[in-house]
């Protein structure tokens, strides 16, 4: 029903910041709840950050508190992930979810996008 395409990741040093686009097609991003999800190489994938369909509101995993930001952009039908201060347990593939549901911190969503690949360096 909708397809996600993640954008922005690459190869960074600790400390640095990047920022995450997830775009989708159709008419109804509007009506989507949205996350972000990571797994690294022979680990499970993580829940990472969620919002609602209109952005109020948020979760965020421990780990990335007060470090990351999930947004989004109904009318661009984009949403964000403002990744600051990383460190290199933050390298993963991050793929982004929709769901017409809220899901908070389930990984139960019915669309992801492929991924795009961050790297933290020490």
């Amino acid at each position: 029903q909708v397809q996600l395409v993640e954008s922005g990741g690459g190869l960074v040093q600790a400390g640095d910041s990047l920022r995450l686009s997830c775009a989708a097609s159709g008419r109804t991003f509007s009506m989507y709840s949205m996350g972000w999800f990571r797994q690294a190489p022979g680990k499970e994938r993580e829940f990472v950050a969620s919002i609602s369909t209109l952005g109020v509101s948020t979760r965020y995993a421990d780990s990335v508190k007060g470090r990351f930001t999930i947004s989004r952009d109904n009318a661009k039908n984009t949403m964000y992930l403002q990744m600051n201060s990383l460190k290199p347990e933050d390298t993963a593939v991050y793929r982004c979810a929709a769901d017409l549901a809220w899901r908070g911190e389930d990984d139960g969503y019915a669309y992801w996008g492929q991924g795009t690949q961050v790297t933290v360096s020490s």
